[in-house]
């Protein structure tokens, strides 16, 4: 295992970690982000139930991406690790996974509904709307429980890498959001957008629903909006230069 990559690797996820507060994504403990290092075959992720305030760097968990073992950490890993070890697994490009209860998100995945692609906001990150898994059964509740969450995702998803790429998140159904990035800070701003176009989402349907419609946006619009910043001809923002913050507002 290449030590100085894993320490690079538990800065990256520490840094992620602690932007979950910062953000407004959780409350108490109810978040977590991890790393992969692909060629060392483990990732990292948060310990369980460890304050964002008291957290560092040795307190995170090295985990085995191959059996879900723990290969070094003085704690327990968060209990949303097998999730994560899932979708590592299913999706090789993903380089980052987040999880958090950020309130709109969760209230879409309450109610078992999707989130909606309303606006040039939604598709600047997501190339349609957020999906929503089925329910576990009763057999995927009782055993290897996390696990089966991930796999629900992929379920949905229907193991589609390239799909996994241009919707980078997806809802849990009656759980909460979980996305993903080619590294921890993309999958933390990820979830970071899905809060925001939960919330951004949730008006404007309260909207249309007052003023007796809601129009869906053109597609051309839509995909013009997703193909600037991402694929072959993106050119939105400038390598290098995002000076370590989440993503701009559309349009800037």
């Amino acid at each position: 295992m290449s030590q100085p990559l894993l320490k690079d690797l538990r800065r990256e996820v520490l840094a992620a970690n602690l932007r979950i507060p910062q953000a407004g994504l959780a409350t108490l403990t109810w978040g977590n982000v991890s790393g992969v290092d692909r060629d060392a075959g483990v990732f990292v992720i948060k310990p369980s139930g460890v304050s964002y305030a008291d957290l560092t760097e040795e307190d995170l968990v090295v985990v085995a991406l191959e059996d879900g073992r723990v290969v070094e950490g003085h704690l327990r890993p968060s209990t949303d690790t097998e999730t994560h070890r899932c979708l590592y697994r299913a999706f090789p490009s993903i380089g980052g996974v987040t999880h958090t209860h950020s309130t709109h998100a969760v209230a879409f995945a309450q109610a078992r509904c999707p989130i909606p692609v309303l606006g040039t906001t939604h598709a600047d990150t997501f190339n349609g709307p957020v999906p929503v898994t089925a329910d576990l059964t009763a057999e995927q509740c009782a055993r290897d429980y996390e696990y089966n969450t991930g796999q629900v995702i992929v379920a949905r998803l229907e193991g589609d890498a390239r799909r996994a790429e241009e919707v980078p998140g997806a809802l849990v159904s009656r759980h909460g959001p979980f996305t993903w990035g080619a590294t921890p800070k993309a999958a933390l701003e990820n979830a970071v957008v899905c809060e925001a176009v939960a919330e951004m989402a949730l008006h404007t349907l309260a909207l249309g629903s007052r003023l007796g419609h809601a129009s869906q946006p053109p597609g051309h619009l839509l995909e013009r909006h997703f193909t600037r910043k991402h694929g072959p001809d993106a050119y939105y923002g400038n390598p290098g230069r995002d000076g370590g913050n989440a993503l701009p507002a559309p349009g800037a």
